[in-house]
């Protein structure tokens, strides 16, 4: 999320697993240490730093981890992954399956409420995915339901999804993505996004926690939502807050002073290396999936013309050392990734390798060359240094040296933070810029359909019916050998004829906790669950 955070018809199913949360407003500085509750409840005071940052509580406006990471705990799901598995579980449904090729139906538990009392009936769900395809914000998560034709609820429990294309392989994960949190209907405008501040004093959460303050950005408050009847359970820890940090440098002061119980997402290389050898805390790793990408505006970008930026793509896949960047940048908390899709997914191919491991300027040369691309070839590259970790800035500083030390290429490099850097690349105004996918879900769709299908998340200006063809027949192939197959097919195809982005490397899932704190879950579910988190 972050990429990736990223949307379009079908397209993105992303961005973003990621997590943290929110703030409060009335809570001073003292009060983001550990401790006991002192509003009554149970158990100790549990706080969470991050470096991410939410862009906003409203689902049908946001698609990016630190928002997801808030919507997680606080709205409720038909369906959720289960910790430590990431099995599919129903949890404000009782159950759901296809009725027909075409109809995904839930019938969900009677008598849920929201934490404000409302009613959270089959009519809060349809009026949630109709709202979501409504407004279809370009910052949203709309696209993940390009295959849904249309909701309807015939009872207080019974949800209908009509589908598009039937057996659709994927449809019951992307439930459980940032399409999926039901919001209240009582509250929640149809036509218009809700603002943050709005959301928290109307109290429309149904999921474990509830917002009791919120600082955007600063610092958030959580208490236990006792109307939660979902397949999570009670929480272990009344309250969580959530602090957000500016920079990793005083996330890991304040974890390496126990001021705060966990720190997750995102320490430093060099940080997460010395906070090892500290007795009194606990690393935690597990796979992330995260995949980092140079993306590509097939409009903006260098080139007079498609022949010519598709060269000038290659000559770039061929000029970059993923393997520096890995070591040198990131002490290889990253490896090299040469797939658009995560290493260990099924499906997954390492397409990019085509272009070499190492740079290859002869490569390159013959690329630019071929077209009629006279070098050096000027690139307005774009980062941004606060979603991503400050080490985005060396990352691309790196990218910037290895793409001129070919003697092909004059780097431009730009940054902006990211409230601007997230709008601004969707208006066409960044021709090649640094993207963070962060899955929605474990499956090889959720890396290739948010990029490559029609209106995609990226809206970097590609579109292939060829592609969307091949995504569609691997959405819709039950057999999971020839599934894979396909899959592979999309990724060859679009590394040797397209290379509609350029995959640099793949990431995991750290957390660093203090001893004292048990329940910290890093799976394949790419959620932070707080309610899974108590001090022993």
């Amino acid at each position: 999320m972050s990429a990736p955070q990223a949307n379009s018809p079908r397209t993105a199913r992303a961005v973003t697993a990621a997590l943290v949360t929110v703030t409060a407003g009335a809570l001073v500085l003292t009060a983001c240490g550990s401790g006991r509750t002192d509003s009554g409840g149970s158990g100790d005071v549990v706080t969470v730093g991050t470096t991410d940052q939410v862009y906003a509580l409203d689902p049908a406006a946001s698609y990016d981890n630190g928002s997801m990471a808030v919507m997680k705990n606080v709205y409720p799901f038909l369906l959720d992954s289960a910790p430590n598995t990431g099995a599919l579980t129903p949890s404000a449904a009782e159950k759901c399956d296809f009725t027909a090729p075409t109809v995904y139906s839930c019938t969900l538990k009677s008598g849920l409420t929201f934490a404000n009392g409302d009613p959270l009936t089959a009519t809060s769900v349809k009026f949630t995915f109709d709202r979501m395809l409504g407004i279809n914000d370009p910052n949203g998560p709309a696209s993940l339901l390009a295959n849904l034709s249309k909701t309807d609820a015939p009872n207080a429990t019974t949800v209908n999804f009509t589908l598009k294309e039937p057996n659709d392989q994927t449809f019951p994960q992307v439930l459980t993505t940032n399409v999926g949190p039901i919001v209240d209907e009582k509250v929640f405008p149809a036509d218009k996004i809700l603002d943050d501040d709005a959301i928290v004093k109307s109290n429309a959460f149904g999921g474990q926690y509830k917002i009791t303050s919120y600082q955007k950005n600063q610092l958030v408050e959580y208490r236990k939502n006792d109307s939660y009847n979902g397949m999570l359970g009670t929480p272990k820890t009344d309250t969580i807050r959530v602090k957000y940090y500016a920079q990793p440098t005083n996330l890991k002061l304040d974890i390496q002073q126990k001021q705060i119980d966990v720190a997750y997402r995102s320490l430093t290389p060099t940080d997460i290396a010395a906070l090892r050898s500290d007795s009194g805390l606990t690393v935690h790793e597990g796979p992330g999936g995260e995949l980092r990408y140079i993306v590509f505006n097939f409009d903006t970008m260098a080139g007079a013309n498609p022949a010519q930026k598709l060269a000038v793509r290659k000559a770039i896949a061929s000029s970059v050392d993923r393997e520096a960047i890995a070591k040198d940048v990131y002490q290889d908390t990253y490896s090299p990734a040469y797939s658009m899709v995560a290493g260990g997914l099924p499906g997954a191919v390492d397409s990019y390798k085509i272009y070499g491991e190492k740079p290859d300027a002869a490569k390159a040369r013959g690329f630019l060359a071929a077209a009629g691309v006279t070098a050096p070839v000027d690139i307005n590259l774009w980062y941004n240094p606060d979603h991503y970790g400050s080490n985005s800035a060396d990352e691309y500083a790196k990218v910037k040296a290895q793409l001129e030390a070919t003697g092909l290429f004059r780097v431009t490099l730009n940054s902006a933070n990211w409230e601007t850097y997230n709008k601004a690349r969707v208006k066409d105004n960044y021709p090649t810029y640094q993207l963070g996918w962060f899955p929605d879900f474990p499956d090889a769709d959720n890396y290739l359909t948010p990029f490559l299908d029609q209106n995609n998340f990226l809206q970097s200006n590609f579109s292939n019916p060829q592609i969307s063809q091949m995504l569609s027949a691997e959405r819709t192939e039950a057999d999971p050998t020839k599934r894979a197959a396909i899959l592979a097919d999309i990724q060859n195809t679009v590394a040797e004829d397209f290379v509609t982005t350029l995959p640099l490397l793949q990431g995991k899932q750290v957390a660093i906790g203090v001893k004292s704190l048990q329940g910290v879950t890093l799976d394949k579910s790419f959620t932070f669950r707080y309610g899974m988190l108590a001090k022993s």
